[in-house]
């Protein structure tokens, strides 16, 4: 059929379906990836490929340090040291134009980047910031585009999972092209581009609209918020520090225990992390818990009522990854590589089309799954016609896990955030196409390799 591989085609076949079961029926999404594997085996006929498939994300590290993250947040969200982070940003930039803005592109970002959900991070922090920035004049349509695009770029932040899930299909296309930990100080330098992007962006923006200061009578003092908030400031240097040392003293660790030790601490540094962050987090923030103490009960009360946060997102992801496996198993990679190919496409319009194909996909399916069906051949594909692969593999986050609930309109994040504001669809479409809008732009300039990225 003009010339279109069959995997491709069983690609939009499942593009269709997703759609159909998630806005036509509007099924939970870790429904829809479940219903999409056994689809696909399906429509493919690869039943012999079904518990191979199934079971691979099983045995991979990175999708049990994606869990473990998730699991992390969780504890940050139960020992309210999040709150300490941002009654102290509140007192800093709380007094500026815009403030409540600035505290909501701060504090989301941070805590989407932990929980790999930005449409789920609107709805927890967004109750907060939201009804605060409308409380500084912003008006409803904009806070709720600035929340919605906040909490959709911790999505890029390492260790969001869609961050890890991406090394792992770079890992298969190109084995040990990179090491783990400093890909993740990679994506902290994309992370932060797009975090000026968006500081910049609401600058202007609320000078636009002449939003005011937060009012005084809500603002903490820097004094008091500084000595009650100071320990959990220290959060997220114990996430960093690690993946910056295996990353940046590479040579010094070599030599300290050996090329095999070093490559099994960089194996592990993504396991120990999350159980380091999460145990000191309990320390300084026990006061929160029942009876201000920890306790075993504590703890299991803590994980078993978060089982309804986190396992949808977990399966949401090792479906994705699993019905990835069915189109490895088709040759998916060759298959799309060879077809990109015969169009005879350039560099440079392969950077003006990537982003905006990846921005309509995620219109209708989540970034994990673009990440895990399409990031292996797109990645291949950018390298074959003369592209860096490992700078378009660093930036699939920010083309997919970002935009995936902000592009109108079919926009989760956008959605959640509006029910919060109360405000409009269609004042507040206008200001989400304009943050997608300056978001594809800056993924064309990065793709490009026209601004300098830490790490690369």
């Amino acid at each position: 059929m003009l010339g279109i591989p069959v995997p491709i085609l069983y690609l939009v076949a499942l593009l269709i379906f997703v759609a159909v079961m998630f806005v036509g029926f509007r099924r939970p999404m870790y429904e829809v990836m479940t219903l999409s594997f056994v689809f696909i085996v399906i429509l493919s006929g690869s039943y012999g490929l079904f518990w191979e498939s199934l079971l691979f994300p099983s045995t991979s590290s990175l999708f049990y340090a994606i869990f473990a993250f998730m699991v992390v947040a969780i504890i940050f969200d139960a020992t309210k040291v999040v709150n300490s982070i941002i009654q102290l940003m509140l007192s800093i930039v709380g007094r500026f134009r815009g403030g409540a803005g600035y505290v909501s592109l701060l504090g989301s970002t941070f805590m989407a980047s932990l929980s790999g959900t930005g449409p789920g991070n609107v709805a927890t922090t967004g109750v907060f910031t939201i009804p605060m920035m409308k409380r500084s004049n912003y008006p409803p349509a904009l806070a709720a585009s600035t929340e919605m695009s906040a909490s959709m770029l911790g999505n890029i932040i390492p260790p969001s999972g869609i961050v890890i899930l991406t090394y792992g299909i770079l890992q298969n296309v190109y084995p040990d092209s990179i090491s783990l930990s400093n890909w993740m100080v990679v994506a902290y330098g994309i992370g932060l581009w797009f975090f000026l992007q968006r500081w910049l962006t609401l600058w202007v923006l609320c000078r636009l609209y002449k939003v005011k200061p937060v009012p005084k009578e809500e603002l903490p003092t820097f004094k008091f918020s500084l000595k009650k908030g100071w320990p959990a400031l220290i959060l997220p240097a114990l996430i960093f520090a690690p993946l910056f040392m295996d990353a940046q003293f590479k040579d010094l660790i070599i030599n300290r225990i050996g090329e095999d030790g070093a490559g099994a601490f960089s194996a592990s540094v993504l396991m120990f992390t999350p159980g380091l962050a999460g145990a000191y987090a309990l320390t300084i923030g026990r006061k929160a818990l029942p009876h201000k103490k920890i306790s075993l009960t504590n703890l299991l009360n803590m994980f078993s009522s978060s089982l309804s946060k986190v396992v949808p997102i977990g399966v949401t992801i090792y479906m994705a990854y699993a019905t990835s496996q069915i189109f490895v198993g088709m040759q998916m990679e060759e298959a799309v590589r060879n077809w990109f190919v015969a169009f005879e496409f350039s560099t440079l319009t392969l950077i003006i089309i990537l982003p905006l194909f990846f921005m309509l996909l995620g219109m209708v399916l989540p970034g994990s799954a673009q990440v895990a069906i399409l990031g292996g051949a797109m990645i291949t594909v950018f390298g074959s016609l003369g592209g860096d692969p490992i700078l378009l593999a660093a930036l699939l986050p920010a083309m997919t896990g970002a935009l995936e609930g902000m592009t109108p309109p079919l926009a989760l994040g956008l959605f959640v955030a509006m029910g919060i504001a109360r405000s409009s669809f269609k004042e507040t479409a206008k200001l989400a196409i304009l943050w997608v809008i300056l978001h594809v732009l800056l993924s064309m300039i990065l793709l490009a390799g026209l601004l300098p990225i830490l790490g690369l």
